[in-house]
């Protein structure tokens, strides 16, 4: 698959690299997880497929030297094949030569794009996955890229066969288990927190989704934390007090104290939601 337009920031992902946070590598893989898994499914691909993660405004691809069966999932957008429409969400067949478009998202922000036998870019630490924030993997695609596509596994899954998965958020309502430094702030503003409605940011990304417009958190003690291990879904707040929630490239350490832990159920459903969304928080 040659690429004729990357779109504002596609990347290869599968299902990352956790484990190695020891040695300082973030875990990557795609944020929608079970998107990106129904893509695979579709095609009969193994679950651990790499696919392409697209953000907001699509892709488009050419199909070389033979046709190739794909799947766009996520968020749902219009799909052309060879300039006319086609099905999301369903095994296409792009014949050679021919181009696939996935076009801006109408909902949501991340789709998608998975074919037959995977993508078959070289493996970092044992994952395809392109990490932001370390830059292992394969680069974030740009025109001319040439995808290589590795050997069809499994049967094609209909799509009547597969659960519908929720529709993106028009507001996101995350869970959160307090600690381990929910006593760093105030009980007031923890109180606050789950009363309030945040936005989120433009500047979230793979990172981390960013909010704005809300109450910040207030410290009940001064000073600075060293620097200490952090999860996926970590909830840290920096010094502006409003908080943010670590996604899949997110660093493995940090020393602004974490209020709490989103968990990783909850995170899919924080790679759809688009700036200026509602973000509430409520503890568990």
């Amino acid at each position: 698959m040659e690429v004729v337009r990357p779109g504002a920031l596609t990347t290869v992902q599968d299902l990352g690299r956790p484990g190695h946070a020891h040695l300082g590598v973030p875990r990557s893989g795609a944020l929608d997880a079970p998107a990106h898994a129904l893509a695979n499914r579709l095609l009969g691909n193994e679950r651990e497929a790499a696919a392409l993660e697209t953000t907001l405004d699509g892709v488009t691809l050419r199909a070389h030297g033979a046709p190739v069966m794909v799947a766009v999932t996520g968020a749902p957008c219009p799909v052309r094949v060879a300039g006319h429409p086609a099905p999301w969400g369903e095994p296409v067949r792009v014949p050679a030569g021919a181009l696939l478009e996935v076009g801006a998202a109408t909902h949501g922000v991340r789709s998608y794009v998975a074919v037959r036998g995977g993508l078959a870019v070289p493996r970092v630490l044992g994952s395809r996955a392109t990490d932001l924030l370390s830059g292992l993997g394969p680069a974030v695609l740009s025109t001319g890229t040439v995808l290589p596509v590795g050997c069809a596994a499994g049967p094609l899954t209909a799509a009547t066969d597969v659960l519908p998965l929720p529709a993106p958020p028009d507001e996101l309502v995350l869970p959160v288990r307090p600690g381990p430094r929910d006593d760093w702030f105030t009980q007031e503003s923890v109180t606050a927190l789950t009363r309030a409605t945040y936005r989120v940011s433009s500047a979230a990304n793979r990172i981390g989704l960013r909010v704005e417009s809300g109450p910040p958190l207030v410290r009940s003690r001064p000073g600075e934390l060293a620097s200490e291990g952090m999860v996926l879904g970590a909830v840290q707040v920096p010094p502006n007090g409003l908080p943010v929630v670590f996604l899949a490239d997110h660093p493995v350490t940090g020393g602004y104290p974490v209020l709490g832990v989103v968990p990783t159920s909850a995170l899919p459903s924080v790679a759809q939601a688009r700036p200026g969304a509602a973000v509430r928080f409520r503890v568990v």
